[in-house]
């Protein structure tokens, strides 16, 4: 089994539309996506009993910020890498992803290959070890 279908990844967005269509594009191209959120306080429920390896984290959501939520799992998880995804896709916002854990940064609406992209992307980075 490859980094691929290893890599764990966790989706949390409050559009269930885009959440489920994320989903679908990824366990298309072979990735094991082990939750599917629509808030930070389900996120944080799921972090008490498990972990993954790749979340994929909407900016805008109605409890907490996406930025937030990349803040506290970042902080709890050495090994994890985050994408941060949003339509609200400022300069500012990136910068602060980037710097409260974020790896990436996809502007919404986002084509299947450049969310394809993003994740082979760290892919290759662990292949590498």
């Amino acid at each position: 089994m490859g980094a691929k279908e290893k890599l764990r990844v966790v989706v949390v967005d409050d559009s269930e539309f885009s959440r489920q269509s994320t989903v679908e594009i990824l366990n298309e191209d072979g990735f094991s996506v082990i939750g599917s959120f629509g808030s930070a306080e389900e996120v944080l429920s799921f972090l008490r009993t498990g972990e993954a390896d790749l979340y994929l984290i909407d900016v805008v959501m109605p409890d907490m910020s996406g930025i937030e939520l990349a803040k506290e799992v970042s902080g709890m998880l050495m090994e994890t890498y985050i994408i941060m995804m949003s339509s609200l896709n400022t300069e500012s916002i990136v910068i602060e992803s980037i710097s409260n854990g974020a790896i990436d940064f996809l502007p919404k609406p986002f084509e299947k290959e450049d969310l394809l992209n993003a994740v082979n992307k760290i892919v290759r980075d662990i292949e590498k070890g």
